[in-house]
């Protein structure tokens, strides 16, 4: 089902997550379903550039950049353990498409982006809020939304998936 550098991030991950916190999910098998929920994102991704602000482990960063080796990703960890796990991937997978950067949004400098995304940094609303300064005009914030769900603003489009056993949904919102 996933790619053999899917595969291979997956083997990573599991092998640092024994020593460092990446993630609650500790197997082969809870990795793997992280990341396909990770790529329910990929048909939304819009344009050459993509923002993923507090990517932890690289989800989901690290897997739109394999996924789609066309665009080009800026992961931003502050955790510095974590980003020294993405910097690793990048390294051992030969990634080209990805900069990993060990610091906190700066939405004075980190702008202009086609796409840009959250996986459970911020609230929604806050992120789709956030996220529309840091693409340009046209572009696209996305937020991933689980069981609960919120009114959305004016502008915003669910999209529902099947995840495993729950409903997940898709969230984006373009900037005007």
């Amino acid at each position: 089902m996933l790619s053999a550098e899917l595969q291979a991030f997956v083997a990573l991950f599991v092998r640092w997550n024994e020593r460092i916190n990446l993630s609650s999910s500790r197997t082969v098998d809870e990795v793997t379903l992280q990341v396909v929920d990770c790529m329910a994102l990929l048909p939304y991704v819009g344009g050459p550039r993509l923002l993923d602000v507090g990517s932890g482990g690289g989800l989901p960063g690290l897997v739109i950049a394999i996924a789609r080796p066309d665009i080009s990703v800026v992961s931003l960890e502050p955790v510095h353990k974590k980003a020294a796990f993405q910097s690793a991937v990048v390294r051992e997978l030969g990634l080209t498409n990805v900069v990993v950067e060990a610091r906190r949004l700066n939405p004075d400098l980190d702008v202009g982006f086609d796409t840009a995304v959250s996986r459970a940094t911020f609230d929604l609303l806050e992120w789709l809020e956030l996220g529309r300064s840091l693409v340009r005009m046209g572009g696209v914030v996305l937020g991933m939304e689980g069981k609960e769900q919120r009114d959305l603003p004016s502008g915003a489009e669910r999209f529902r998936y099947e995840h495993g056993d729950r409903t997940r949904a898709i969230v984006r919102y373009h900037a005007a």
